[in-house]
């Protein structure tokens, strides 16, 4: 019975599954931002060229 509320009570794993979210938050976060940011840059590419033609 003391092992079970012992095993209850252990919150050693928590952090790593925080810091699992946490990391898998940034990496959508970094996926969203980056296909913005190239699309965006395309765009400006596709001005830059046709101003130079």
């Amino acid at each position: 019975m003391q092992y079970l509320k012992n095993f209850i009570n252990n919150e050693e794993g928590q952090d790593l599954v925080e810091y699992a979210l946490l990391l898998a938050f940034v990496a959508v976060a970094a996926v969203a931002v980056l296909t913005e940011l190239a699309s965006n840059t395309a765009i400006v590419f596709a001005r830059v060229s046709g101003q130079l033609s």
